[in-house]
């Protein structure tokens, strides 16, 4: 998995746990919160941590957060401080700005501002949502113990008029695909001649490593 740069704006439980997921996961993060403390709790865990008030401009650019993959504004309960500063993720030219949400009408807010992407902490758990920025193909991500976990993939080009026999993952990776989910409805426990087509969405079951190998191994 590609090694990306994102920047987290808003250290509460939300942001921390995505925070933390994402550098398990192999990625560099710099983490931004207004409270001395939380900086302070983060910085060892974090790539960097700042204390900085993220509705400045001046600040923001000087943290040349412009040249982040991804920004996400993980802010409380402040929803005119988690506007503004979107505005200015999204104005200062930050690849994909994800922004949580408080409410549905806050949600619909950020969505009309241009947020790529709303997130509800009531719905979204931070470890899910850091797998799902960490992987573009990755639509949803459930663990079911702390070692097995179920993954939607979507089926890369690369992919495009394999059969299931000739990817194999069970003896290559030690993960199963348990169902694909195709335009015309969903196959559960596909079997050996199944062929995947680019946008189908696989539903794979393993471990956490093996679903990563799977990943960095097969999906380019």
């Amino acid at each position: 998995m590609k090694s990306s740069q994102f920047v987290i704006i808003g250290l509460g439980r939300f942001g921390s746990s995505i925070a933390k997921e994402l550098i398990a996961l192999g990625h560099e993060v710099l983490g931004i919160d207004s409270c001395e403390e939380r900086v302070d709790e983060m910085s060892p865990i974090l790539t960097h941590s700042v204390v900085a008030d993220s509705t400045d401009e001046e600040v923001l650019r000087s943290l040349g957060v412009r040249n982040f993959d991804c920004g996400v504004v993980s802010i409380g309960d402040d929803i005119q401080s988690s506007i503004l500063t979107a505005i200015l993720l999204k104005d200062l030219g930050v690849k994909q700005v994800v922004a949580k949400a408080m409410s549905d009408l806050h949600g619909r807010v950020l969505e009309k501002l241009g947020v790529d992407r709303v997130v509800y902490p009531e719905r979204d758990m931070g470890i899910r949502v850091a797998h799902q920025l960490a992987s573009p193909n990755l639509l949803d991500y459930i663990e079911l113990s702390k070692d097995y976990t179920i993954a939607e993939l979507v089926v890369p080009k690369c992919l495009a008029g394999i059969s299931l026999h000739k990817l194999n993952p069970r003896a290559r990776f030690g993960c199963s695909i348990v169902a694909i989910h195709k335009p015309q409805g969903m196959i559960i426990a596909p079997a050996a001649e199944d062929v995947l087509h680019e946008r189908d969405v696989m539903i794979i079951i393993g471990t956490n490593a093996q679903i990563e190998d799977f990943e960095q191994t097969v999906i380019k």
